[in-house]
C-alpha cells in the first residue's frame, strides 16, 4: 500500500525554477530518501505534501487524502521537519512543547521527555539564544513527540554535531521497525545510505532516479585501483582510453562502467601486481548524477 504518492506534480515559477512532472510513491513502513543540492526541488516538493504550495499540474495524496484539500488533516497526523525551522522566539523550549502539544490535543508527553534525554537538550533554556543545533533537537523533537506514523523530514540533521547526527540516525532505525512511513531529504549522504530503502535524485527540479541504493551501487561506475609491477607503464595504459580518475606512485584509479569485458582485456596486456575494488558511496552515486557519466 502506497502511503505517499505524487503524480506529475509541476510548480513553475519561471526560469526554469520549480519542479517539473515529479512522481513517485512511498509505500507504509518504507524510509524513502530523497536526494539532491540547494534548489533542486527538494523542499518545494515536500511543500506540496504538507499542503503548503498549490501545484500548477499533478496531485499529491497521503494515505489517499489531496494534500492541498487536506493540509489540516495532513498536518494533524504527520511529523514535519522543515527545511527552515521557525519558532515563537519568546518561549522556552518547555513552554513551545507543552503549547504544540496543546495544538495537538497531546496529553502524554512521554516520548517528548524521552527526546529531550536522548538529545540532551536543556528545554529551560529560551529559544532566541538556542543555537542553530539546540533548535534543530527542538524541532526533532516537536515532530516525533506524538508518535506519528507518517513522518516528513526536510534536512532533519542540519546544525547537528556528528554524534547528535548518529543519535539521529539510531531513532530513524527505531522508528522504521515500528513500521513508520519516512519521508527524508537530505545533504547528509551516510545517513540516508543508512536508514533508507530506496532513494529518489532530483536535478533541476527533475527526478532523474528512483532505485534502491544497492541497484544504484550495482548500475553505476565501478571504481578499480590497479598496481603496477613496472609504474613506466602506466603513461601507456593512461592513453587506453579509460576514464583514469587518479595517478599515484605505481598505482592508478579508474572508473568502468558498461566496458568491463574491455576493461579485462586491457589489463591483461600489462603486468598488475593487484586490482582493488573500491565500493561506491552514495555520495559517488550522486556525483556522477550531476556530473554526467563520462563513460557513457
Amino acid at each position: 500500500m502506497s502511503v505517499i504518492k505524487i503524480e506529475n506534480l509541476t510548480k513553475d515559477y519561471g526560469s526554469h525554477k520549480g519542479i517539473f512532472d515529479v512522481s513517485f510513491q512511498i509505500k507504509e513502513g518504507e524510509v524513502f530518501g530523497f536526494l539532491g543540492p540547494n534548489g533542486a526541488g527538494k523542499t518545494t516538493t515536500i511543500r506540496h505534501l504538507m499542503g503548503f504550495i498549490k501545484q500548477n499540474s499533478g496531485e499529491c495524496y497521503i494515505n489517499d487524502l489531496n494534500c492541498f484539500i487536506n493540509a489540516s488533516i495532513i498536518q494533524e497526523n504527520t511529523g514535519y521537519i522543515p527545511g527552515e525551522i521557525a519558532f515563537i522566539d519568546g518561549m522556552t523550549g518547555i513552554k513551545f512543547i507543552k503549547f504544540l502539544a496543546d495544538y495537538r490535543g497531546l496529553k502524554d508527553l512521554t516520548k517528548a521527555h524521552e527526546l529531550i534525554e536522548r538529545f540532551d537538550l536543556d528545554p529551560k533554556d529560551n529559544i532566541k539564544k538556542m543555537s542553530k543545533g539546540t533548535k534543530q533537537k527542538l524541532g526533532i523533537i516537536v515532530a516525533l513527540m506524538h508518535d506519528p506514523k507518517i513522518i516528513i523530514l526536510d534536512e532533519p540533521t542540519s546544525g547537528l554535531d556528528p554524534l547528535m547526527q548518529n543519535k539521529f540516525i539510531e531513532l530513524i532505525l527505531e522508528e522504521k521497525k515500528k513500521g513508520k512511513t519516512i519521508l527524508m531529504s537530505s545533504h547528509t549522504f551516510e545517513e540516508v545510505e543508512k536508514t533508507c530503502d530506496r532513494v529518489a535524485i532530483i536535478k533541476a527540479g527533475e527526478i532523474v532516479v528512483i532505485d534502491t541504493i544497492a541497484n544504484l551501487k550495482k548500475t553505476k561506475s565501478k571504481k578499480f585501483t590497479i598496481t603496477f609491477h613496472d609504474k613506466k607503464e602506466i603513461p601507456s595504459f593512461e592513453k587506453e582510453g579509460m576514464e583514469v580518475v587518479n595517478v599515484s606512485n605505481d598505482k592508478v584509479t579508474v572508473l568502468v562502467k558498461n566496458n568491463i569485458k574491455k576493461f579485462i582485456k586491457l589489463i591483461n596486456k600489462y603486468d598488475i601486481v593487484d586490482i582493488d575494488e573500491e565500493m561506491q558511496s552514495l555520495e559517488d552515486i550522486f556525483i556522477e548524477f550531476y556530473e554526467g557519466d563520462k563513460n557513457d
